[in-house]
């Protein structure tokens, strides 16, 4: 039996999420229905995509057990590709036996819990009740002498903090732990410039003091050390295992996407445009207010991910911009560049004047309709009579005033904002903006657009779903400066999208590792490991204008190369990883017992 243990099963939150949910089908290919996702229950959030199914045999057993301890375990089915069966652990602990499970875990572990941090006490609970799980289930299906055997792969802190617990007690259970990026590397790296030259050198329990953090440190550094086998996603997170956990990592696990999922064939062309139309209406209300621009001659380029504008690069694609700015006058190529920042600002909200344009634009769309829609059906008759049309005596008097008052409301005297939600203020984003001059004046040939909130359906300045806004865009630009892997190139490659990563991301490093000739099929690299922003800036600039200079032809070459390569990410391909993890760690159990 395998079971994969993590706080985001069912309960999309990070990366972690995306991983189990697009890894499911090669996992349940390889283990079958010995298989199980197990995560917490959130009335909330969990039933979104978790079906209920009656459990039978020995899991019957396991289930009805664990309800006579009051621990509820929900099975079911994951609703996602795969359909993988999960088991989602309820059970509300009063501050007694919360309590008791954290001095069981200062006693054996030297781990002191504080009662403040919320995270810290789903951490202890999610452990205390996968622990009486594996109890079970070894009850039920390690039989002594038989063939049975049971792994569990526990993810990140969070979710994994059952594995020392599991350990200590010698249940008969292998054990393989992940991180997918060490939590004191991603403060120290959100807060000190050039965290890899450094990381030798860190001190890191006095670090985990100094940024309030000890706790957690010390629960994902005992958890890489009880576990048989310790993996993580890149080799570049391997060195913050090495120096910030104590502990070099058995091997690294890659992550993959259901390529299938994103697969449509030779309509990723025709689904290019129909996006990339859906882009310019959110264009044409956001600028043409205030001026116009060939749509035609427009490149949309976007960067995207968690609101760490240092750590995602933000504030290098910012000054990068700047320079592309200057670039692109210079050069007079006629050419225009629309720059998206996508995050998630807590306290945003759309500001009224982007409501207002939007509103206004699509009130002038249902007027243009209207007028079409009268003009048709009279022209049709008029050239059926045979007689001369004249189109302006076709337009009844009230649509035309309805048509200039609609055109004239949309028009505005003053410069497109550069974020379409009003933040809490101060925002470095917005700061660095302001620095740079990037205000989207008439003459500016790089536009910046500042999105503060995650692109999704019901946000009425769009009505697309995020994977279908970045099929829209020419190309993805994720020059991060920490980012132990980086779904979002990786997403750009599946959906045939150029992007450019960093030899500071993960996925940027095995890009380098096994694509030679990563550069030639639009996945570039962007060196930044010891070198000054300002370098890293003027050679992000330079890509860019090369970009710039591509005919469409040149820019449909290169989506196609970049669409010809998805397949090389798929899971289908990297599962391996996880699959030698799992066989090594059942090897070094079956040592313990």
């Amino acid at each position: 039996m395998c079971f994969e243990i993590a706080t985001e099963v069912c309960n999309q939150v990070g990366g972690i999420y995306q991983v189990l949910r697009s890894k499911a089908p090669a996992m349940v290919e390889r283990w079958r229905t010995r298989y199980y996702l197990v995560g917490p229950y959130d009335p909330k959030r969990s039933t979104l995509e978790f079906e209920p199914k009656r459990p039978t045999g020995w899991m019957k057993r396991v289930v009805d057990n664990l309800a006579k301890q009051g621990l509820i375990a929900h099975h079911g089915v994951w609703l996602v590709s795969g359909r993988p069966r999960v088991l989602l652990l309820e059970r509300p602990l009063s501050e007694a036996q919360l309590a008791t499970l954290k001095d069981e875990i200062w006693q054996h572990h030297g781990i002191e819990t504080p009662g403040s941090d919320p995270f810290v006490d789903l951490s202890v609970g999610f452990a205390g009740d996968v622990r009486l799980l594996m109890r079970e289930v070894c009850k039920q299906w390690v039989v002594p002498g038989g063939s049975g055997r049971v792994l569990a792969h526990f993810h990140e802190w969070l979710g994994g903090l059952a594995c020392p617990l599991i350990r200590r007690e010698k249940l008969p259970v292998a054990t393989s732990f992940t991180t997918h990026a060490t939590l004191l590397g991603r403060y120290i790296a959100g807060n000190e410039p050039d965290f890899y030259d450094k990381l030798p050198k860190i001190e890191a329990w006095g670090a985990s003091e100094r940024y309030g953090v000890r706790t957690q440190h010390h629960i994902e550094r005992t958890c890489a050390h009880a576990a048989h086998v310790l993996t993580t996603v890149s080799g570049i997170t391997g060195e913050e295992c090495q120096h910030l956990l104590g502990r070099v990592p058995d091997g690294i696990v890659p992550n993959g996407l259901n390529v299938e999922r994103f697969d449509v064939g030779h309509e990723f062309q025709t689904l290019h445009q129909a996006y990339k139309d859906k882009i310019h209406r959110f264009t044409m209300g956001h600028f043409f207010p205030s001026y116009s621009f060939d749509l035609s001659r427009t490149i949309y380029a976007f960067t995207s991910g968690r609101y760490e504008p240092g750590n995602k690069g933000f504030d290098l694609c910012l000054e990068a911009l700047s320079r592309l700015n200057y670039l692109l006058k210079d050069f007079d190529l006629g050419v225009t560049v629309v720059f998206f920042i996508v995050t998630q600002r807590d306290g945003a909200g759309l500001s009224p004047r982007a409501l207002q344009s939007r509103g206004v634009l699509n009130e002038l769309q249902s007027v243009c309709e209207s007028i079409l829609k009268q003009v048709g059906e009279r022209m049709f008759s008029e050239a059926a009579a045979g007689r001369k049309v004249e189109l302006d005596a076709l337009i009844d008097d009230y649509w035309a005033l309805r048509y200039r008052r609609t055109q004239q409301a949309l028009r505005t005297d003053g410069l497109p904002p550069v974020c379409t939600h009003a933040v809490p203020e101060p925002d470095p984003v917005l700061d660095r903006i302001r620095q740079l001059g990037l205000f989207n004046r008439p003459e500016d040939r790089v536009k910046v657009v500042y999105h503060p909130e995650f692109i999704r359906p019901e946000n009425p300045l769009w009505g697309i779903e995020y994977d279908q806004f970045v099929r829209g865009c020419h190309l993805g630009v994720f020059p991060s400066a920490y980012e132990p892997w980086g779904y979002t190139p990786l997403e750009c490659v599946a959906m045939g999208v150029p992007s450019i990563t960093s030899d500071l991301a993960g996925f940027g490093r095995y890009v380098q590792e096994r694509f030679p000739d990563h550069n030639r099929w639009g996945m570039n690299v962007l060196k930044r490991r010891g070198r000054p922003m300002q370098d890293a800036a003027a050679d992000l600039s330079r890509w860019l204008l090369a970009y710039c200079r591509l005919d469409r032809r040149g820019r449909i070459d290169m989506r196609n190369a970049v669409e010809r390569h998805a397949h090389d990410f798929g899971w289908d391909r990297l599962a391996g990883a996880y699959h030698k993890a799992h066989d090594l760690a059942l090897e070094r159990a079956s040592y313990d017992f």
